[in-house]
């Protein structure tokens, strides 16, 4: 193979250091480390003459002897359990960016359903030494879940979670308010036969979920149907199947509500196998939004969690505590959305 001329070969430009750093912005090179690592005691001047020296150099900091000497990686796990749920790529992408704006990187991790998958994500961010994780758990149960909690390192935040016996923090939604708003509307629209379908009762998203929907009926003194429950996964295979025997059964429901997008797919998939119309034959409340609701006919009412507040906030809880704080927890208003899919009156046997 013939050689490279001389004069198309590159050269590799030099790579500025911390002392050609300091030389440009005629400090110490002390200074130049207490501004590139955020240090308190820095004046407005002096970050200002450091940061434009690193700018017309192209410093880079090398980030590895920085970890080595300060014990700090400036990397933070995330990790969920389905990434294709667009609900949790919001979180994670405004989660990243928050952290980034502090100069820290995410490495996210998928667990796909999958509890031996969660418990290896773990293994690999804890040897990572990662600085801080932030988890939305499978299960709040599971002894595999609660053998990798016990094995960390690092301080927890987690999403929509709750467990005991470990010290973490968290930030939840008010899934109890949401639901017995939306319960309480269709109630009000004449609805008695409300069916609910959504994930495993281990979780606390869930059980708040389960418990807003019956305070509702309670309120309102009606009894419960308990076969229009169908608890099990978040999954659209699981809500399609249970929609599909609860509105193929004796007792039809009149209104639906589905707990998660994974289960409002599901769900709406079955409705429109059996030819029911949603908006008219059935009432439909979505729990958790995607972004293309506003093109979905009719538009789906829902209960609303804004999932850039919950990255932004799982991000700055974890700093907090990264930086000595206790642990606290924090909840997220949730918010019952009428649009037009829930405000037909309920449909007789007769009629459908």
């Amino acid at each position: 193979m013939a050689k490279r001329k001389k004069e198309d070969q590159v050269t590799p430009l030099p790579v500025a250091t911390m002392e050609d750093v300091a030389r440009k912005a005629g400090v110490a090179i002390s200074s130049v480390s207490r501004v590139l690592s955020g240090h308190p005691d820095v004046s407005a001047r002096m970050a200002k003459k450091v940061e434009e020296a690193t700018r017309l150099l192209g410093y880079e900091p090398d980030i590895l002897a920085q970890s080595m000497r300060s014990g700090e990686t400036r990397t933070i796990g995330f990790i969920i359990t389905d990434i294709s749920n667009p609900l949790f790529a919001q979180v994670a992408q405004s989660c990243e960016q928050e952290l980034r704006k502090m100069g820290y990187s995410m490495i996210l991790m998928n667990s796909d359903g999958d509890e031996a998958t969660e418990a290896e994500n773990f293994g690999v961010l804890r040897r990572r030494r990662v600085d801080g994780i932030i988890a939305s758990l499978i299960s709040e149960k599971s002894p595999t879940v609660k053998t990798s909690l016990q094995n960390l390192r690092s301080p927890l935040v987690l999403l929509d979670r709750q467990i005991s016996g470990f010290e973490y923090g968290s930030v939840t939604a008010n899934h109890f308010s949401g639901l017995r708003d939306a319960v309480n509307h269709l109630i009000n629209q004449g609805h008695r036969e409300i069916a609910f379908v959504s994930g495993t009762a281990d979780v606390l998203i869930t059980r708040e979920r389960l418990r807003g929907y019956k305070k509702a009926f309670a309120d309102n003194a009606i009894p419960i149907n308990e076969t229009n429950i169908r608890l099990g996964a978040f999954s659209d295979e699981f809500a399609e199947r249970q929609t599909y025997l609860l509105f193929s059964s004796p007792s039809v429901p009149t209104a639906i509500l589905t707990g998660g997008v994974g289960a409002t797919a599901g769900a709406i998939r079955a409705l429109r196998s059996l030819n029911l119309a949603i908006g008219s034959d059935v009432s439909f409340i979505a729990i958790d939004e995607w972004p293309m609701f506003d093109v979905v006919l009719p538009q789906l009412s829902s209960v609303y969690r804004d999932p850039d507040m919950i990255g932004r906030e799982s991000a700055r809880l974890l700093l907090e505590i990264m930086r000595g704080a206790k642990p606290r927890k924090t909840v997220i208003e949730t918010h019952f959305i009428i649009r037009d899919s829930s405000t037909n009156k309920p449909r007789t046997k007769k009629q459908l």
